[in-house]
């Protein structure tokens, strides 16, 4: 039951992943499909159930150490109650408001990179709640693993130069898991600056 449930969700989240990925090809003036077949026959798909209980001291604990996702898309069906997702603007950290019933869509590293900087993947963290207890499950969609991500040609001239090196995709996906760690952003590391 359970497992139907999962490849439900997954199958529908896809077909909003696919359908926001052809909105942003269209918005970069590329061919419908660009960031679709990024991904390639079939993007790596990752799910990750979170749970985050109360915290009688939450100043003091981070239910997720601020990063940004090294994925293309993230689909995240947030608690509908309790809040805690933060989003980092100008300095200044920002709560996300909790809707009901939604998905929340973060762009992530791998289109910041693909869009050569257009689409920005927001620094975000989890923080606790005192009193009561969160959950949320997450879908990371990236392109697949020995694919080498870059800027599209078509969004580089010299108004707007090359920003990030080309990368394999899984030696980006491990640099996140070590920056993360250490409180920096990995997205940082294939800028050309």
């Amino acid at each position: 039951m359970f497992g139907d449930l999962l490849d439900e969700f997954t199958n529908k989240c896809g077909e909003v992943k696919d359908g926001l990925l052809r909105a942003m090809s269209k918005l970069l003036e590329l061919h419908d499909d660009y960031f679709v077949d990024q991904l390639g026959e079939r993007a790596d798909t990752y799910v990750r159930f979170s749970y985050y209980p109360e915290c009688p001291r939450p100043e003091l604990v981070f239910g997720l150490k601020p990063h940004s996702d090294g994925s293309v898309l993230t689909v995240l069906m947030v608690d509908d109650v309790v809040g805690g997702l933060q989003l980092l603007r100008d300095g200044v950290w920002w709560d996300v408001p909790v809707v009901p019933h939604t998905l929340l869509v973060n762009v992530g590293d791998q289109t910041e990179i693909i869009s050569n900087g257009i689409f920005k993947s927001p620094v975000h963290r989890v923080v606790t709640n005192a009193k009561k207890e969160r959950l949320s499950v997450v879908l990371f969609y990236s392109a697949r693993s020995e694919r080498e991500i870059e800027p599209a040609t078509q969004l580089v001239d010299e108004k707007r130069p090359v920003l990030y090196r080309k990368i394999k995709v899984k030696d980006y996906i491990a640099g996140l898991y070590e920056h993360v760690s250490q409180g920096t952003m990995v997205i940082d590391t294939v800028k050309i600056f």
